[in-house]
């Protein structure tokens, strides 16, 4: 089986600085009109029957005891990293998503979904992160590929350390960073993204452009984290995409004016929800992460109800 995500190994290997996009996009966060605070999940208890709302593209809350029978792919480590256990949450139901990345023996795992484009797409998950858990290399990805058949649904992935051309892929991830060791692991919160006007890094190969917020506290462990993201898409020719994140919904950063694409039909239609590590980052024998309640939607979605 080909894993989502074996193509994005060389981007941990690189010890040039990613380059941050905060000169060429403000967060505008502070002064944005997105929604806040509770969404339409907050009337459906750790995401019962949510996946029966119309703004639902595709959920999953890991109460199926077959584990990732909703997702059309899975890691090629994804048989020992992956289990289902108590969630231990009000939240999150029974059971919740468990990756576990051992040295030596995996990098973490994760499952992988196409789905039909929408505009804007929102992306909610829940994660904890294991009291030991060290820096996370990938995490939750959303790739634009050209279509959703054959070939072309692969156009979006790999090319790390590559710039899109615009008509065959652009990606975003929110992901925990650790700023080369400067804040305690798992970091803070930040998009990893790939589009045809990104910016070269410092050894001249293009590697995710970061969009960071500042000031963020530290990503807290061991307890539940709901966060969501959202893409809106750039019309052809003009820069006019977005994209924006928050956590536990409060919004911590909405960025405006990305030109995400050059042609029409490329558009993010597959989401990976991985935990990867690698020892360039780690020494830590064994790191986990937990998720749950994933939900791909066409507004906001905002925390699970609690009762």
């Amino acid at each position: 089986m080909y894993s989502a995500i074996c193509p994005l190994i060389v981007a941990a290997s690189v010890a040039a600085a990613v380059p941050g996009a905060e000169e060429r996009f403000p967060n505008l966060a502070s002064s944005s009109a997105l929604p806040q605070g509770a969404g339409f999940a907050a009337t459906f208890k750790a995401d019962a029957g949510l996946a029966q709302h119309p703004a639902v593209i595709f959920a999953d809350d890991f109460e199926d005891p077959s584990l990732g029978a909703r997702w059309d792919e899975r890691s090629s480590d994804a048989g020992r990293a992956l289990s289902l256990v108590p969630a231990g949450d009000a939240a999150c139901g029974r059971q919740c998503l468990k990756v576990e990345a051992r040295l030596g023996e995996n990098q973490g795992g994760g499952l992988t979904r196409w789905f039909e484009p929408a505009d804007p797409v929102f992306i909610r998950f829940y994660v904890r992160f294991d009291p030991t858990c060290d820096y996370i290399h990938h995490f939750v990805t959303l790739r634009a590929n050209q279509g959703l058949r054959g070939g072309e649904r692969w156009s979006g992935f790999g090319g790390a350390g590559v710039r899109p051309a615009g008509d065959e892929r652009f990606s975003t991830a929110l992901e925990p960073w650790g700023n080369w060791g400067r804040w305690p692991a798992p970091g803070r919160w930040n998009f990893y993204s790939y589009w045809h006007e990104m910016e070269v890094s410092r050894d001249g190969k293009y590697w995710g452009n970061s969009f960071q917020v500042e000031p963020q506290d530290n990503i807290p462990k061991d307890r539940w984290i709901c966060a969501e993201f959202m893409l809106k898409h750039n019309t052809p020719g003009r820069a006019d995409g977005e994209q924006a994140f928050w956590i536990d919904g409060r919004l911590l950063g909405h960025w405006r004016g990305i030109n995400w694409r050059k042609t029409e039909g490329l558009k993010a239609n597959a989401l990976t929800l991985e935990s990867y590590v690698t020892d360039r980052w780690t020494k830590n024998p064994t790191n986990i992460v937990y998720f749950d309640n994933l939900v791909i939607a066409r507004q906001y979605v905002g925390p699970a109800g609690r009762e």
